[in-house]
């Protein structure tokens, strides 16, 4: 559940100790989470008010879009996230006066050890000890509001044990994960839609029928009020701006600061989530939100830091983190908008795990990218850079293999492409995460 590594010798250690304690990384389960948090006199009863957030695709970015928002309306905003793209600690955000901040090192490593101490030995996955900790944390420090993301799933979820959020989040569902979810949308979907809760608003964003059939009929059965993307409330691209409504009346806001469309999607998706939870935000807190709101690796430009400064002299550098086939779409539509303001030849730097469908994400990019260059992560289930060239040329890009992110960059350059090339590095939020540690723009 890691991308890259936690800064502290200390935690790094911690973490191994824990990946003994069961033999499986992913094991979902309630059990386990359950019985530790009874050991620490359920801290998850004593956290703020919380918004649970569920899909495949744009959790990430619906959570930054919230934390803006009520941030800018004064509000303290406690965040748990998941992966971390290089330090474990990016997943623990303590909301405080004027903005969170990421937890410590020492702060986060007394939790975890207070959860080791307690746990005493027993099985247990390391995301279910972290997510303990972060609501051991989150349960000391006061607070306006909890943002809350599912890590896998939502039914089994560890983070499912808060009884009562203000309201349930579901941004895209797309065919990811398929081992531990289901081959089918459907059964990914009713996985997700075990966060649900009964009489608590559900906010839904776009979905294929069949996708949002399964949604609405457990929020019957558990009496929740849905409001649907398309049918409670809208969000658009106008004139450039970002236009929402919804029966509370109309938005017309700045085009959010993460580029690409969708997300105008995944900021609607977030002022849908605010509005049904009660939280009465000002039309200027949304404004904020549209310029300020920061999450790294999603259309990300990297502008300075050593691989930036590595790339060919005048070219764009870009970083998104998505890795299947529906985020491969956004990617490529956001390099299509891109083409259409100032038109330059692509190359797409990619690294991917066996474990996802790596032709269904490359394909989105036939006939857009003039080059793939395909580079090795570190990770054990990393697809060969060789074989991930073959895949690429199977799905008609052109093709080359690297052995690592410098030579990668390099080459792009030696393609004598006129003008100089945008770059996008994709494929992996592991490989997000290395990119960022090697560039020296860590999260903060």
């Amino acid at each position: 559940m890691s991308a890259g590594n936690a800064s502290a010798v200390p935690i790094d250690a911690m973490l191994a100790r824990l990946l003994a304690l069961h033999p499986k990384r992913i094991d979902l389960s309630l059990c386990r989470i359950q019985r530790l948090l009874a050991a620490l006199d359920h801290p998850q009863r004593r956290l703020p008010p919380a918004i649970h957030v569920a899909g495949t695709n744009g959790k990430g970015s619906t959570v930054a879009f919230m934390r803006a928002a009520l941030e800018a309306a004064g509000n303290k905003v406690h965040v748990y996230t998941s992966p971390n793209l290089v330090r474990l600690n990016e997943r623990f955000r303590l909301g405080r006066e004027g903005g969170g901040r990421l937890v410590g090192d020492a702060e986060l490593g007394d939790a975890l050890t207070e959860c080791e101490v307690k746990n005493g030995g027993a099985p247990i996955t390391v995301f279910e000890m972290e997510t303990a900790a972060a609501f051991l944390l989150f349960s000391r420090h006061p607070a306006d509001v909890v943002l809350l993301e599912v890590g896998l799933g939502g039914r089994l979820d560890a983070t499912n044990v808060i009884e009562r959020p203000l309201a349930t989040v579901f941004t895209r569902v797309s065919l990811d994960h398929r081992e531990f979810l289901g081959d089918t949308l459907t059964n990914i979907a009713a996985e997700k839609a075990g966060i649900l809760k009964p009489n608590v608003p559900a906010i839904i964003a776009a979905h294929a029928r069949e996708v949002l059939a399964v949604i609405e009929r457990q929020a019957a059965r558990m009496h929740a009020p849905v409001r649907i993307a398309g049918e409670d409330w809208t969000a658009t691209e106008e004139r450039g701006r970002l236009v929402y409504q919804d029966q509370d009346g109309l938005l017309d806001l700045p085009p959010p600061r993460l580029y690409g469309r969708h997300q105008f999607e995944n900021a609607g998706t977030a002022i849908a989530a605010l509005r049904a939870s009660g939280l009465k935000l000002s039309a200027s807190a949304f404004e904020v939100a549209m310029v300020r709101v920061d999450w790294p690796a999603r259309m990300q430009r990297l502008t300075h830091g050593r691989l930036a400064d590595h790339a060919p002299a005048g070219s764009e550098l870009w970083l998104d983190g998505g890795h299947n086939a529906d985020g491969g779409r956004a990617i490529a539509a956001a390099l299509a908008d891109l083409e259409e303001r100032v038109s330059r030849p692509v190359v797409v730097i990619v690294g991917m795990l066996s474990t996802k469908d790596c032709a269904g994400f490359l394909k989105n990019f036939s006939g857009l990218a003039r080059r793939v260059i395909a580079v090795p992560i570190h990770q054990d289930k990393a697809v060969p850079p060789g074989e991930l060239a073959e895949i690429a040329a199977d799905v008609g890009i052109p093709a080359l293999a690297s052995d690592n992110l410098e030579s990668a960059i390099d080459l792009a350059g030696k393609l004598e492409l006129d003008p100089t090339p945008r770059i996008l590095i994709t494929g992996s939020l592991y490989l997000a995460g290395e990119v960022l540690a090697a560039n020296g723009t860590l999260p903060e």
